[in-house]
This record gives structure tokens, sequence and C-alpha cells, in this order.
């Protein structure tokens, strides 16, 4: 029998994606499958994510009012079942909860279409816990996992309940970004089933609110993140978001298990949503890539010109409020250079890049949006990518960037201090160097490191050689999912003996790759959002 993990999250590709979460879930998950792990993924039953999924089937309806303290959500919800397929691209089995008056509405996973938070997120939420616990808890036709793993605050309240209903299951939990904390007014805490106990400041009070994310630090079994320099930065005020002290105080501390990539999906030899293949041998492809990147952004073709991608949420956390005049500052200062746009975010930054595009319309474009086949597009076809941030738990557009010989600039926090290895300020760049590292969090800082960037694509000797490095690094997941399989042995003793005997080989083929789901409402993918106002 192979080990039976429960994980449980808001989102996996290819089912539904906001973000870097389902990336790692969907990559995870996979490979622990290919390594001999029966993973089943809990998901909310959106309407995307049910329709994507294969061999979709009902396993009867949910009894969460057998768990006590029940769940209460208002009259005229519908009845919660539990849908159970596989995913599209791995095989690995995705359970679905499926209550359309929870999950089947317009906007993203968590927002509305004007971008704000659905009231009932605390429901919606609480409802997937309740369910964790519940197919934990032995209730439902599904096998009870040997250990359940619960990923970022919309999982947060999974440890809590699992505790509350007295099973031994130990539950790890992951923080992805702890900015985001699912914060709500105590007043709701009854009504999504946490006993009045566990509600004071020992318990998820926060602040006067309750936090799911101190839900699933307080009572997990384990507690990691997705870098080693992050997992030091939350121990700081500047970093910790109010947990500091929390997760400075956790018996076990916080354990740091890097990110990885799905290497088979980010693979610029065998990407299918590229015009050309190219390797780190061959970089011809990349020159196509480049022509099609301008092409579809309305770029004048420009093969030798530098072009610089940003392809993230336009977001105060993302530094977007910087890029704006940092680009226009190194548009002053190198007349030949490109910028290419891909994201969407706070609505006056993204009216901030629209501007900007329409007074440097040859050598701006911005599409205000996503889609997937653009994204890799990006990466493939651009020389540099920017990616300021004010915090960063691990930063995946980065190394999506270098897999695919596009070099990152990045500010140093977070994943990104151990990922970018920096070219330095000497006359050769540093040995093993991939991109470009900057300080401080001002436009002057941006553009000094865009500037530095620059300085080394007119030697394409060096240019090369950072290429190279950054485009055969070892990013894929087969070599950091061993830390979640020792973990895992450490934290479930009935695991081990199944975990030793793992196989090595790949799961039997499964079918094709299904389709993504954007995060937000994409622009049209051609042309992309560019204003024809003045010449620059």
């Amino acid at each position: 029998m192979n080990a039976n993990v429960l994980y449980v999250a808001a989102e996996a590709v290819p089912l539904v994606k906001t973000g870097g979460l389902g990336d790692v879930l969907g990559g995870l998950s996979g490979c622990l499958r290919r390594q001999g792990v029966d993973v089943t993924l809990l998901l909310p039953g959106y309407p995307a994510a049910i329709a994507g999924a294969l061999g979709v089937r009902s396993i009867g309806a949910l009894g969460l009012h057998e768990a006590h303290p029940r769940l209460e959500l208002a009259p005229g919800h519908s009845p919660m079942r539990l849908l159970v397929g596989r995913m599209p691209d791995t095989g690995v089995q995705v359970a679905l909860l499926d209550c359309p008056s929870l999950y089947d509405r317009p906007g993203s996973p968590y927002t509305d279409n004007a971008g704000r938070e659905y009231p009932d997120n605390p429901q919606r939420f609480a409802a997937l816990a309740h369910a964790a616990t519940a197919i934990a808890a032995g209730r439902t036709a599904l096998p009870a996992p040997q250990l359940v793993h619960a990923h970022d605050w919309h999982a947060g309240l999974t440890p809590l309940l699992m505790r509350a209903a007295g099973l031994a299951t130990p539950c790890a939990f992951t923080i992805h970004n702890l900015a985001f904390q699912g914060l709500y007014p105590l007043g709701v805490a009854p009504s999504l089933g946490v006993p009045p106990a566990w509600l004071g400041p020992e318990g998820i009070e926060f602040w006067g609110q309750m936090s799911f994310m101190k839900a699933g630090i307080r009572y997990a079994s384990r507690v990691t993140t997705v870098s080693r320099a992050y997992a030091a930065e939350v121990l700081t005020p500047r970093f910790g978001h109010g947990l500091d002290g929390l997760l400075a105080s956790l018996p076990d501390g916080v354990h740091a298990v890097p990110n990885g990539i799905d290497a088979s999906q980010w693979d610029p030899l065998h990407d299918p949503l590229l015009p050309a293949p190219y390797a780190a041998g061959s970089l011809a492809g990349k020159r196509a890539c480049k022509a099609a990147l301008q092409a579809r952004f309305g770029l004048p073709p420009e093969p030798d010109k530098p072009l610089v991608a940003i392809g993230n949420r336009l977001t105060h956390q993302k530094m977007a409020d910087l890029a704006v005049p940092a680009i226009e500052a190194t548009l002053a200062a190198h007349r030949a250079v490109q910028f290419a746009v891909l994201g969407c975010g706070d609505a006056d930054i993204e009216a901030a890049f629209v501007a900007l595009a329409a007074r440097y319309p040859r050598r701006v474009a911005v599409s205000i949006g996503y889609r997937e086949e653009t994204a890799h597009l990006l990466h493939a076809g651009a020389d540099l990518l920017l990616h300021g941030s004010r915090f960063e738990p691990f930063g995946l557009a980065p190394v999506y960037a270098m897999r695919y010989g596009a070099l990152p600039v990045v500010s140093r926090v977070g994943g990104m201090v151990d990922t970018v290895r920096d070219a330095g300020r000497g006359h050769v760049p540093a040995p093993g160097a991939t991109g470009f590292v900057f300080d401080g969090e001002t436009p002057a800082d941006v553009s000094a490191a865009l500037r530095r960037a620059l300085h080394w694509f007119g030697d394409p000797h060096a240019w090369a050689a950072m290429q190279r490095n950054g485009m055969t690094a070892r990013w894929g997941w087969d070599d950091r999912a061993h830390e979640y399989l020792a973990m895992y042995r450490d934290l479930a003793p009935s695991l081990v003996p199944q975990l030793e005997t793992v196989a090595a080989e790949a799961a039997a083929p499964v079918p094709e790759r299904g389709r993504r789901i954007p995060a937000c409402t994409p622009a049209p993918d051609v042309p992309a959002t560019i204003l024809p106002t003045a010449a620059a």
C-alpha cells in the first residue's frame, strides 16, 4: 500500500490558478505521485475545476452536520457533496467540495469582478476545512489519510478543526505568503464551527479578529514555508506581519522547503506554447520567440535591442508603483530598450502602466490581464525580467525566466535571495551569475539595477554565460520533494514503510494537459493594450 496524503488548498493548476500557489500545488502533488505517494488534492468545487477534472463522479453528500460544533450557512445554500476525479495532466486524485452557492460565481476564487473580496469568504474556506476534517476522520467514502497537508490561510482552519475533533492524524501547514492571513470578525467564528475555547489570544484571536493563518500556525503538527531566506525573514517584525513572535515560539521552528517548478510545463525545448523550441546550447529559437513577442505586443521587430518583461501582479507588493517611474527613467537613458508588461492588479497602477504605454507606444506595450500562453511567450521572448518586490516568499517568475534564458532583475528579499545569483560589479560576471539583485525601495534603486543589467547586455559572451547558468540549473520538484518526504516520515510513523519503498520510476502515462484558468479577466491577447498616441 502506498502512502496516503491529503492536500488541502484553494487552487492547483491546471484546474484553477491565481498565482504561484496554484503552480506549486499542481507541480508538487504530481511529483509526489510519480514517486509513489497517493496524494489526494481537496479543492473548492469551482465550476471550471469540476469541468476540467477527468472522470468526475459524486461520492455522496457531505454530512458536515455530523461535526460538532457544526458549520452554519445561511438558508438557501446548496447541499454539499464530494466529487472525485483526476487531474488532467498528472493523474493525481482530486476531491472537489461541490456547493454551487459557495463556489459558482463570477470573478476570481477570492474576489468579484470588481476586485472586492467575497463577504462570505470565511464560510467558503471554513467549509473546505470541515470537508478536510471529515475526510481525515473517515466520515466519507475516501480512505482516511495518514497525513494531512494544509496550504496557506485558505486551509488554515484545517489543523484546528482536526484537533478539535480529537483526531490523531498529523497535519502539516505551509505558509505560502504570510501577508495574506484571512482576518475576519471574531463574531463569525461560531457560525464557522470554531469552538469558543479556541478564540482567545492563545488561540486564533489576532488584534480583535480571528486569523485563519494563525489557526494553521498554532495548531499544525509542523509549519513550513517556501524558501530558506523567507523562513528567516518571517521571524522578524519587518516580514512577520504581527505573527513573528508566534512563529519564533514554535517548538520545532519554521521549516524551509524551497519551491520547485514543473520542469515539464516550463521547458523551452518542449513547450507547445512557443513558436520555436530552443535550449541552453542552441538559442536560435529564442530569437524567433522574441520576434513573436514583439509582434503580439505591437512592438517594432528589433531583434538586437534589449527587451525587458514584467509579468506579475501589478500591486504594491510587487513594486509595480515604482516600476513606472523607473521604466520612464530607463527609457530616457537607453533609447534602444523595449518593455512588455503582462499583469493585472490595483486599478490605479494598471492605469499608470496604460498611460506609460500611451506616452511611449513604440517602446512600451501593456496587456492588462493574464493568459498562460502569453506568460510562456513573455519569458521566452524577453532578454530581461524585472521582478521587484517588497516581500517575496519564493518568486516563481524569476525561476521561469532563468529557465527560458531571460535574466531576472530582482529585489534582495525572500526566495529570490536563494535562487538568483548576482552578476556583481566587477569587469566580468561573478562565477555562476544568473541575474541582477538590488537593494532598496525607490524608483532610483530599480532604474539603477536596470542600467546595470543593460550594461551587461552589451557584452554578448558574458550574457550568454549567464543565460547558460540559469537555463541549466536544476529547478524541478524532483530535487525538492524529498524534503517533504523526510518531513512526512518524521510526522507520521505509519508512513515510514510505504515511503521507504516508493518507486523512483514515473507513474503510468496520463492524458494530455488540460487548460489553465486565468487569474483575472484577461485583455485580448492580440493586440495588447497599446494606446496609439504621441510617439516617444
